[in-house]
């Protein structure tokens, strides 16, 4: 007799859909021009710049942080999978994470160069060395990374303060045009400019690596304490931990945009991004807690089916991820239309809104119809070494019930590690 299927943690589904629209407007942002994500294109409007430095406090580096929590809440659930079917857990974590090495390279060749999960794969295995630790000497350990992480950007930006003159992105650089000659190309020089930048790419990965295992550490202390079994609905602790992060981490945020995206000059980028480092998880936690506020008690039974088409495209999230960076390459490269940096930050920001508008719907669809989506199951046959039994079995039950008002989650659920949809962006 096969093991009892737990029931999903719907907080971590909405959540993770809530998250793809963070990430893709980011990635957006970067894949759509050198300039965009600055709003400081040469000739580019006001709004241009304001979207840009309302995107650096309020986005960027906010919804990475997310899902790597959720990475490392899931990576907890997928060892009580294996657990509850007499498995052993090492052989399928090394399989998935060797899964999503191989789908994080191919995305990275073909589609976009700031790939993330060839370093979720990468961190997966350290995340597995450091499982053995408590709660407690968990959250310590995270923290330390993000104040070393902090402390080293900090340092390195203030000696670029002092020690280098103002810096002024007004006109193109050779590199620039050169660059968007590139994009711009035939399609099969799309892979090649990838190749080049890939160097870079990693560069960065491995620089901000530290905090993305912090999340990952963050997130499997969460689980182990069962925190959203135990938090995910009860709305005076959301809203208490909201109102208490949300200050820090906007004040963070405008620091990291005043410095990335003025007033002040390019040398200060990196004492934002030290801003950033620290802050960024306050206001993380902040819009955590304010969705699941919104969606539960009274308001929530009036939001029922917002919440299941975000819980319908967390559960699905590895495709979308990488269908947003399909269609941003379709878009802006040589791919298709070759719009690399001819459209302003404004113009992104709305197409990002209806891409992810469709994605929801089409998700919503194929989510009452399938368990999984067909990254999810391909990464899951990876997982267990075998095919997915009853993986397009028709969805009958609803992805997300809010609880009354005075109650709680019951502790006992659990999610199906392996319908788990993982993914970052940056």
């Amino acid at each position: 007799m096969s093991p009892p299927r737990a029931r999903r943690i719907g907080e971590l589904d909405v959540l993770r859909g809530f998250a793809l629209f963070g990430i893709l407007v980011v990635n957006a942002l970067l894949m759509a021009g050198p300039y965009t994500v600055f709003g400081g294109r040469p000739g580019a409007p006001g709004s241009d710049r304001i979207a840009a430095w309302a995107v650096t406090a309020l986005v960027t580096a906010k919804f990475y942080v997310l899902f790597s929590f959720l990475f490392g809440y899931s990576f907890a659930l997928q060892a009580r999978s294996a657990r509850r079917a007499c498995a052993a857990f090492a052989p399928r974590h090394l399989r998935r994470a060797a899964g999503l090495f191989v789908l994080g390279a191919a995305h990275a060749v073909l589609l976009y160069p700031g790939d993330i999960l060839t370093t979720y794969a990468v961190l997966a295995l350290v995340l597995y060395g450091l499982s053995g630790l408590g709660v407690r000497a968990l959250l310590r350990v995270a923290a330390a990374l993000l104040l070393l992480l902090a402390a080293l950007l900090l340092g390195y930006g203030l000696l670029t303060v002092a020690l280098t003159e103002p810096v002024s992105s007004t006109s193109y650089t050779p590199r620039d045009i050169a660059r968007a000659a590139a994009y711009r190309d035939d399609a099969a020089s799309v892979p090649g400019r990838h190749l080049r930048e890939l160097p870079a790419a990693l560069g960065t990965d491995l620089l901000y690596a530290p905090a993305m295992l912090a999340a990952f550490l963050g997130g499997l202390a969460a689980a182990k304490s069962r925190l959203a079994e135990r938090r995910g609905q009860d709305r005076a602790w959301l809203r208490r931990t909201a109102l208490r992060l949300l200050p820090p981490g906007l004040g963070g945020g405008a620091v990291a945009a005043c410095c990335a995206n003025g007033p002040l000059d390019g040398r200060w980028f990196l004492v934002g991004q030290a801003a950033t480092v620290l802050t960024a998880p306050a206001l993380t936690t902040s819009y955590a807690c304010g969705l699941l506020l919104l969606l539960t008690g009274r308001a929530g039974t009036r939001l029922q089916a917002a919440a299941g088409v975000l819980a319908a495209a967390g559960r699905m999230a590895l495709t979308h991820y990488l269908t947003q960076s399909l269609v941003l390459a379709w878009v802006f490269s040589g791919y298709g239309l070759g719009l690399y940096d001819r459209a302003g930050t404004v113009a992104v920001l709305a197409g990002c809104v209806l891409l992810y508008a469709a994605q929801l719907t089409l998700g919503a669809r194929l989510s009452a119809r399938t368990r999984y989506g067909p990254v999810e199951w391909v990464l899951r046959a990876v997982t267990l070494g075998r095919r997915p039994a009853g993986t397009w079995r028709t969805v009958t039950k609803p992805a997300w019930t809010a609880a009354p008002p005075a109650s709680r989650a019951d502790p006992r659920r659990s999610a199906d590690p392996g319908e788990d949809g993982v993914r970052p962006a940056p």
